[in-house]
């Protein structure tokens, strides 16, 4: 079935399809947080660098169990995330938004350097925690990674799941009324600080699952490792539409595809700027993004 097929394409479509996959994930906090909040948190990428560095510390340091690692890591990037939003952004809920902005890109300077100084600038040698092995297929010419195995079906998970929990459930739907009218939710009875904080948890939580994917197939952490993967993934959030849960998906995938391709067969020092000139073409075609919705302003 395979047997006239190349194997390269393939693996570098899969290993595009698993990074997006990850930029997925960490692109729906981005998406949440901005569709619910109307802000970009750009300290984003930096928890994610923070969950690396406390699994590291867990299976390194501690010699514990990397899925405990996991775990312990998505516990405490949820309550950082609720910490920077109720200390650094609840104070601004109605600030202009470049005073929020500035805020954030503070944010993510202070995460850095905290971890500068309790890790050093020598780079980290993070080890998998995922324990699946290899698929080997078509007579060993085609190898798939545990990594891609476990990120790809995952990633379509956790937006499944994100998907019926804001569709069905008390606090989604809660959610969506925020996105929509914040004065009119208040009305209806929705705590829109509560709803807000339990956004960032969400978001902080996805991107310790991310940073345990992420720093499992790319294995050096350092306290700017998280800073380039969070910034991609908003492109991805642009790409797809920011705001929309599916479209999160959609740009991510493609942008890890466009990545490695680019990567492959073009040139690793232009992949970057391959990608964000595609995002350029793309808003110009379509400034809302692929799922994006064109949003009236209230006068």
């Amino acid at each position: 079935m395979l047997a006239g097929v190349d194997m390269s394409f393939i693996t570098y479509l899969l290993n595009g399809i698993s990074l997006g996959s990850v930029y997925s994930i960490i692109a729906l906090g981005y998406t949440m947080v901005y569709g619910i909040a109307k802000m970009l948190n750009f300290a984003h990428g930096d928890v994610i660098m923070v969950g690396g560095y406390i699994i590291f510390t867990i299976m390194s340091t501690l010699g514990l169990n990397p899925i405990l690692g996991v775990l312990i890591a998505i516990i405490l990037c949820t309550l950082l995330g609720m910490t920077i939003e109720r200390i650094a952004y609840k104070p601004l809920r109605r600030a202009p938004s470049l005073a929020v902005l500035i805020t954030a890109i503070g944010v993510s300077y202070l995460l850095q350097n905290l971890a500068l100084l309790i890790f050093g600038a020598e780079a980290k040698s993070f080890t998998s925690v995922i324990p699946v092995k290899p698929l080997s297929l078509a007579g060993g010419r085609l190898s798939i990674s545990g990594e891609t195995l476990v990120t790809i079906p995952l990633c379509i998970l956790i937006m499944t799941s994100l998907t019926i929990f804001i569709k069905k459930s008390k606090i989604g739907r809660g959610m969506v009324a925020v996105s929509e009218d914040k004065d009119a939710a208040v009305l209806m009875g929705i705590n829109v600080n509560k709803t807000i904080a339990i956004t960032f948890a969400i978001g902080s939580a996805l991107a310790a699952v991310a940073s345990a994917l992420m720093f499992s197939t790319y294995t050096n952490l350092s306290s700017t490792s998280g800073a380039m993967p969070g910034i991609k993934a908003f492109v991805a959030a642009v790409f797809g539409g920011i705001g929309s849960i599916p479209g999160a998906m959609i740009g991510g995938i493609l942008l890890g595809v466009i990545e490695i391709l680019s990567r492959a067969y073009i040139s690793t020092q232009l992949a970057d700027a391959i990608v964000f000139l595609i995002l350029i073409i793309v808003l110009l075609v379509k400034p809302t993004g692929i799922l994006g919705k064109k949003i009236q302003e209230k006068v």
